[in-house]
């Protein structure tokens, strides 16, 4: 490469000490969860898991209660009103042509409130230890085991196994130990019954399901349950004594799986139980040393730090790549006895979006790849309701749905929303630009992204402007369900949609040499309006003329900033002034109607706006205000301080994985083409530092701040390419190792290499 500005380049062989990495790769004591009170409730439980089973445990040993969860544990009935004749994109538009907004809650939005379907409970095992009095309990991350310690010495040990479908739970042998296994109260009396209008829709006892059959024998207990449709799941519980010690295991297993659930399960408890608890606990912990290799933080604001632990341990327990995805409370199901809260389904208006938001520059790659692979499996089901539904070719996904893609309802603007795949389709191609997996592109991102687009071709309309729009155009949530909830004019969050799904297929077309294709998405992509922006003070707007009217959860009409990438801080002054101003409307609207997840998207937004000190704001707040001890996010304010009018607590997971992100954002950016190192850091952090968290092109990156400068910075390309880099030494001297003078360029403040597969690079600071 040749270029103005050349630096000369020191091809030196130096010691390079220990990284960040090495020395910080595990989390710390410091980072996990530490109760000096018992949890009796069960969302303040400590939560285990391996993307298929999860745990929560709590009580304080009168008993200790372990409540049970199955990823897959569904109740997959059809929604009867989705089935009649007026079920239609035409039958909406008509309909909210004529404002009859009682038929459109009837028909849409109301069966949502139907007892199914809706993600299922596993149950609960009860342990009462004798006469033991609480001590303490935690929560160790780096090993995914909680204990909980009695004040006579006596210690209990639980975990789900890494990769295994079995829990063990271990103790001191010779005491008073009574096991119980509750099944969940499907068949029990009804005291709230299932109905539209309710976070929870009722009891479980809504579904009317026959009660359970239960067995018992020589140290071991199971059941078997009937769900709807001739579905069934069994949960066992076996126990032993070996030595000193008191073993139990627990399994919890399908009729999709084996035409004999309680038999599978009594039989993995067996071998489970051979094995033992240690045997078992090696392999569980090979599996997390593993995942904590893959990336690192550390950062002076000690509650932000401890919470990307606390997020990226939950996002290793709810996400791996053969089971299904996270939902909105991923593998830890309400214990309480109600349908969970929002059914525990699939949102697709943010939620899943949000959730996996971490995977990509934290390095956790196979996680996302539940997600998209569920997407993929699942698209044949996604098309047939397009086709059923709009009467039109392509793909459009449910916003609300089940374990298989059925649309199950709810508010009728987004759950019908025209440009759900439009996001869906940002995780195809986040999961390519980060990994660099060819074959993933042409296989799934591409086809994906593609059939997006004929879907949006064939939605869209020409208006009198010649330019295309949607016939009916809405805003995830603002004016929630109402009719102007639909807006006279496209809103900048489907805009945003639209206009990066053109953009982004007609990029992959011309990756894969389909040039016709690419001409024809992009003249779709000029044929698509502006954003809708206030020409004064150069604000987002929601839609044309109409501005964000006061506080809202939901920052939908900022799409094109975050996560998008459309409108960018590097892009120049113009860009910058509408970020600003968008952010500077969030801070004249308040946070009088924010949910934790606000917050955390805030972060995110803040970090792209170089304002690190407002993104720790955020991410403090969110921590401080929207978490139970647990670490769970429950939406409302439980600070009494004033933060926002929410004050309830159902629990969903997408702050959590959101305000992750956000502080990836602070450390790493790359969505821009152009990988920048501590791009939002506050002032005041003087010394930060993270280990391999990953930047788009597939490049690993690892680097060390000290007294407010940068030292360090080494980089890893596994696939290969051209790196670009903005120059993270500011004007100081820097050395460089691991790359040839004729492949290293700086121009304009960039660094630009060209790397090989396995290559890696590594820029220090001179005078270090």
């Amino acid at each position: 490469m040749t270029g103005s500005n050349r630096r000369s380049i020191s091809l030196l062989v130096f010691s390079l000490g220990l990284t960040c990495g090495t020395l910080y790769a595990q989390p710390q004591v410091k980072h996990g969860l530490h109760y000096a009170t018992a949890a009796t409730v069960w969302d303040e439980a400590m939560p285990l898991g391996n993307g298929l089973l999860g745990a929560l445990v709590w009580g304080d040993g009168k008993p200790l209660r372990i409540s049970l969860d199955r990823t897959d544990l569904w109740d997959l009935r059809p929604v009867p009103q989705f089935h009649t004749e007026d079920y239609s994109y035409r039958t909406m538009r008509q309909w909210v042509k004529e404002g009859r907004i009682e038929d459109l809650h009837r028909l849409y939005d109301d069966p949502y409130g139907n007892p199914g379907p809706t993600k299922i409970p596993a149950g609960r095992i009860e342990l009462t230890i004798g006469e033991k009095v609480f001590e303490s309990a935690s929560l160790d991350l780096a090993g995914a085991q909680a204990t909980v310690n009695f004040k006579d010495k006596t210690r209990l040990r639980v975990f789900v196994h890494a990769t295994e479908p079995v829990g063990a739970i271990q103790i001191k042998s010779g005491e008073t130990l009574e096991v119980k296994l509750l099944a969940p109260p499907f068949a029990g009396e009804v005291t709230d019954e299932a109905g539209p209008g309710k976070i929870s829709a009722g009891d479980l006892a809504s579904l009317r399901y026959k009660a359970p059959v239960q067995r018992q024998g020589d140290n071991w207990t199971g059941y078997l349950q009937e769900g709807w449709g001739g579905f069934k799941f069994a949960v066992a519980v076996a126990w032993k004594t070996a030595g000193n010690k008191w073993l139990a295991v627990w399994s919890v297993t399908t009729s999709n799986e084996s035409p004999a659930p309680l038999r599978t399960a009594r039989e993995i408890c067996a071998k489970a139980l051979d094995a033992g608890f240690d045997q078992l606990q090696v392999s569980h912990q090979t599996w997390w040393d593993s995942y904590w290799s893959k990336s690192s933080v550390r950062v002076p604001n000690l509650i932000i730090e401890r919470q990307w632990y606390l997020e990226m341990y939950k996002f290793g327990a709810a996400a791996r790549a053969d089971t299904p995805p996270v939902t909105l409370q991923g593998p830890w199901t309400a214990d309480n006895m109600k349908i969970p809260p929002w059914k525990g389904d699939y949102h697709h208006d943010l939620n899943t979006e949000l959730s996996y938001w971490p995977a990509y520059s934290g390095n956790q790659l196979d996680g996302a790849l539940g997600f998209v692979n569920w997407l993929w499996q699942t698209k044949e089901t996604a098309k047939a309701w397009t086709k059923r539904f709009f009467d039109l070719p392509g793909l459009n996904v449910p916003m609300t749905a089940d374990l298989n893609q059925e649309q199950i309802g709810g508010w009728h603007q987004y759950t019908h929303s025209a440009t759900t795949a439009a996001w869906l389709a940002h995780h195809f191609y986040l999961h390519w630009r980060y990994s660099m997996d060819s074959d993933f592109m042409r296989d799934r991102a591409y086809p994906w992204l593609r059939e997006a687009s004929v879907f949006l071709e064939a939605v869209t309309e020409k208006g009198p402007d010649g330019k295309r729009t949607l016939p009916l155009s809405s805003s995830p949530e603002i004016n929630d369900n109402r009719l102007n909830a639909w807006f006279a004019t496209i809103t900048n969050y489907d805009l945003a949609l639209i206009r990066w799904t053109f953009e982004t297929t007609a990029g992959l077309a011309d990756d894969l040499g389909k040039t016709d294709d690419a001409r024809r998405w992009r003249a779709l992509l000029a044929e698509m309006g502006e954003f809708a922006i206030d020409q004064q003070s150069r604000r987002m707007l929601v839609a044309r003329d109409y501005p964000l009217a006061a506080s809202h959860r939901h920052f939908s009409h900022l799409m094109a900033i975050h996560p998008l990438g459309i409108i960018r801080w590097e892009n120049g002054p113009d860009d910058q002034a509408i970020i600003e101003a968008s952010l500077a409307d969030l801070d004249e609207k308040g946070t009088s109607w924010w949910t934790g997840y606000s917050f955390s998207w805030l972060a995110n937004l803040a970090a792209r706006a170089r304002d690190g000190e407002k993104a720790e704001r955020a991410l403090e707040l969110f921590s401080a205000a929207f978490c139970l001890r647990s670490s769970f996010h429950c939406n409302g304010d439980q600070s009494g301080k004033g933060y926002s009018n929410f004050r309830y607590r159902p629990f969903t997971l997408e702050g959590n994985f959101a305000a992750a992100a956000g502080l990836q954002e602070m450390l790493l950016q790359s969505y821009s083409g152009t990988i920048r190192i501590f791009p939002a850091i506050p002032p005041a952090w003087k010394d930060v530092s993270f280990s391999t968290l990953r930047a788009e092109g597939a490049f690993l990156i690892t680097a060390e701040r000290a007294a407010g400068v940068t030292e360090r910075v080494e980089i890893t390309s596994e696939k290969g390419g051209l790196c670009r880099i903005e120059n993270p030494f500011g004007p100081a001297g820097y050395e460089i190792a691991g790359a040839e003078s004729t492949d290293f360029e700086e121009r304009n403040g960039e660094f630009a290499i060209m790397t090989r597969p396995g290559q890696k690079v590594t820029l220090i600071r001179k005078g270090r």
